[in-house]
């Protein structure tokens, strides 16, 4: 559901002057908005010597352990990033052009963060392992990012998926906005917050005629929350002081971090021209769901959703990103030259100073030219999945248990990872899906491979279900779609005690994939599942 507004910062204190001493770990002393916000630069091709096909496109990209600022007056700070940058370079690439990206593997052998070694994929492997899922695309399952596809440095050890070096992406889908993301088995929450992401951009012809803000006026965003030692080092918790007969290091089920950082700088801020840009906005936390809005209440101009365009732009207050979620989002910030504009997060969330902070627009550079760009009246024409042509309904429960040191472990189905499969759905048909949250707080639900279309949410009853189980979907009751989730998906927010409820097509691929929460605290333990495309 969405937040109301009436208690939203309008104009939050902050701090944007250096003061004399700053200390990482507590950011009231940080001061604000004084970094520029960093474009992360487009990732080149390389000499291709895996093929002699001419529309190939081959990239070579390593992860790598580095040194990043992360504030003008932070140290630097060590993370891990795709060719040693964080985020890592965006893959730029036209619908339909085949490209192949080798991932290596090129970090230290001892982990950046207290691994846990209880958790599946950690108890007898090595601690640093890494596998690139390309959130988003529709790919192949060999070249998806399985968890269990893992390699190490040098590949000297590889999980039980693994099956090939050089990953192959098709593209074989609408322009929108991906990010590539580690997946590996039981360190992805690890993984992620040490800084190994990035952006994956797909074009099109259609983008193209409809004249949108482009080059220098189209921005993309990653947000993620972090926490930061007194040497400007990254904090994730081992919970070294767990109740007796815990294991140390031990995940957290929650994990909040205590500042935002925007394309590696915390609370940045960015020059803008008075005209429209389009800004293209995900949310790579590991927990944290933002509800975002303008401080001087201009609307924003939705065009697009996780997957692609809508058919009709929308235009909205606020929005919720929950992990994982993205945004196709058209600002005009033609009538507030001079001004100064913040992108307010009034999401209700752990309280830390600054949090309800994202960054700051200045209106404050000259118009190079004439702003021409439009915001069409008409996106992608509307063709919807038929629920009537779905061929099975399931009904899919987000529960929890306890393991033998008495921790939560999240679920899916009341199933941990290495339960037998049981989602095998058949290749070229469709399916309903209906995602019955039993939790006191949302989940961001996602699925590899498949885009899919929200028909709605209902809260429930016991007498929403049959003896066996089942919920008894009735369309006409459900409410309807927020108003900014019109489009394709791949994740959805599971409202707390209610159905939410899919619809997807399983089509052009067979074979190994997952599906999960998007909360990677709970990713890791265990709410992922199997999800194999049979024939």
């Amino acid at each position: 559901m969405e937040h109301s507004l009436q208690n939203s910062p309008q104009e939050p204190e902050y701090r944007s002057e250096p003061i004399a001493e700053v200390d990482p770990s507590n950011p009231e002393t940080i001061p604000k908005f004084v970094d520029p916000l960093p474009i992360p630069h487009i990732a080149k091709p390389v000499n291709n010597c895996c093929s002699s096909e001419e529309d190939e496109n081959y990239y070579h990209i390593y992860m790598k352990e580095a040194e990043h600022q992360f504030h003008k007056l932070f140290p630097k700070t060590t993370i891990w990033g795709y060719n040693g940058t964080y985020p890592g370079p965006t893959i730029e690439v036209a619908k339909d052009t085949r490209v192949k990206v080798k991932w290596e593997n090129d970090l230290p052998r001892k982990h950046l963060l207290p691994v846990d070694h209880t958790l599946h994929g950690a108890m007898d492997t090595p601690d640093v392992r890494t596998v690139v899922h390309l959130h988003g695309a529709n790919v192949a399952a060999d070249s998806d990012g399985h968890p269990e596809a893992w390699f190490t440095r040098d590949n000297t050890f590889v999980g039980q998926k693994y099956s090939r070096e050089v990953y192959e992406y098709t593209n074989h889908q609408t322009g929108a906005l991906l990010w590539y993301h580690d997946h590996a088995i039981g360190i992805t929450r690890l993984n992620v917050y040490a800084g190994l992401a990035g952006f994956y951009i797909i074009r099109d012809f259609l983008e193209r005629r409809l004249n949108l803000p482009k080059g220098p006026y189209e921005i993309p965003i990653m947000i993620q929350d972090k926490t930061f030692n007194k040497d400007g080092s990254l904090f994730y918790p081992d919970n070294a002081t767990p109740p007796v007969d815990n294991p140390v290091p031990s995940t957290p089920s929650f994990f909040f971090g205590n500042t935002i950082v925007v394309n590696g700088k915390l609370w940045p801020y960015l020059e803008v021209e008075p005209r429209k840009y389009r800004f293209r906005i995900l949310n790579a936390s590991n927990l944290r769901g933002y509800e975002l809005k303008l401080s001087n209440e201009e609307v924003f101009h939705q065009i697009g959703t996780d997957l692609g365009l809508l058919h009709h732009p929308v235009d909205i207050e606020s929005f919720i990103l929950e992990p994982a979620e993205r945004i196709d989002l058209i600002v005009d910030f033609s009538a507030y030259k001079g001004q100064e504009i913040l992108l307010l997060n009034i999401a209700q969330g752990p309280p830390s100073p600054g949090m309800e902070l994202i960054m700051k627009f200045k209106v404050k550079k000259e118009l190079e030219c004439p702003d021409t760009s439009t915001i069409p009246k008409e996106l992608m024409p509307l063709h919807k999945m038929d629920p009537a042509l779905a061929i099975r309904q399931r009904t899919m429960y987000l529960d929890e248990t306890t393991d033998h040191y008495g921790r939560v472990v999240h679920l899916l189905n009341n199933r941990m990872w290495d339960a037998p499969a049981t989602e095998k759905p058949k290749l070229d048909t469709i399916e309903i899906w209906n995602i019955v949250n039993n939790f006191n707080f949302p989940h961001p639900i996602h699925l590899h491979l498949v885009h899919f279309e929200i028909l709605g949410r209902k809260p429930f009853t016991a007498e929403d279900f049959d003896e066996e189980g089942n919920y008894k979907l009735d369309l006409k009751n459900l409410n309807p779609p927020l108003k900014y989730e019109n489009g394709p998906k791949d994740v959805v927010r599971t409202e707390p005690g209610q159905v939410t409820t899919i619809i997807m097509h399983f089509k052009e691929h067979t074979g190994d994939y997952v599906w999960h929460c998007h909360i990677l605290e709970h990713e890791d333990y265990d709410m992922m599942r199997p999800l194999i495309v049979e024939r």
